[in-house]
């Protein structure tokens, strides 16, 4: 097997996890790209597992398995997924424990943060120890005033799930979570600390989740600043894909971790 390169790509076959990235790289929107169901089908029959790692922290697990049953993968349920809510999620409680946190973000978030025991609210408080950002689609004029209210009187710890300037839709992006914090740091002059990738941490958690080793995983993204950066800070073989963010001549020009290890068009490709 060759890369859009022509590299060879025969490695790929004799790995056991296979982390996707979703927005751009799986599906835009509710179009799922050609030869996702084959490829994973395929993962599955040769014995290894496929798990999607996501920095867009707007739906719950159970909205990611609800949308990628709607949209015909079937055999799949919450082991198939790790999201940077997640990921922060297990930082905050550890951090912070039964501490009230203020969180900016969908309502699907927040309810499953409150299911899985954060003490979280979305409203205005003067009590919050720590404030946390996500990937809003949901987003307010009153959400961004209390975010800024919070962090411009109170001197708290500042998360954000991801760094991700725009999120890919069916007509172009819109902008995400880094695009909306730079907004904050403008009115703010706080900086939050991001979580989700180019950090390694989600990639780290599903090895350990799961028990495979480095060399038996590849992360597979249509983003070199977060999904493959992401890859290449945790030590594991990346793969690239053009259908999402990137376009070609970035991949040529990328360099540091940005650099994937393999280039595919699409999914498709790899089966």
């Amino acid at each position: 097997m060759k890369d859009y390169t022509g590299k060879n790509a025969d490695a790929l076959n004799d790995k056991k996890l296979y982390l996707f990235d979703m927005d751009g790289t799986v599906y835009l929107g509710e179009t799922l790209f050609d030869g996702v169901p084959e490829l994973l089908r395929g993962i599955t029959e040769k014995g290894g597992r496929y798990v999607f790692i996501t920095n867009n922290s707007s739906r719950s697990v159970k909205d990611y398995v609800a949308k990628m049953r709607r949209l015909g993968i079937k055999e799949i349920d919450s082991e198939h997924f790790l999201t940077s809510g997640q990921v922060a999620f297990a930082l905050l409680k550890e951090k912070f424990g039964n501490s009230l946190i203020y969180v900016q973000a969908t309502k699907s978030l927040l309810d499953e943060y409150k299911k899985l025991g954060l003490n979280v609210t979305g409203e205005y408080t003067e009590n919050a120890s720590a404030v946390l950002v996500g990937y809003d689609p949901e987003i307010t004029g009153e959400k961004i005033y209390n975010t800024c209210r919070i962090l411009a009187q109170f001197n708290v710890p500042y998360y954000a799930t991801n760094p991700d300037w725009v999120c890919p839709v069916e007509f172009g992006y819109v902008p995400d979570c880094g695009s909306m914090c730079f907004g904050i740091e403008k009115a703010t002059g706080r900086r939050p600390v991001f979580i989700g990738k180019p950090e390694p941490a989600i990639i780290f958690s599903a090895m350990n989740k799961f028990g495979f080793t480095p060399e038996e995983t590849v992360a597979i993204g249509d983003r070199l600043y977060t999904d493959i950066a992401s890859g290449n800070n945790a030590g594991v073989d990346t793969v690239c894909v053009l259908s999402g963010e990137v376009t070609f001549e970035e991949v040529k020009n990328a360099t540091g971790n940005e650099i994937p290890t393999y280039v595919f068009r699409s999914v498709k490709d790899l089966i």
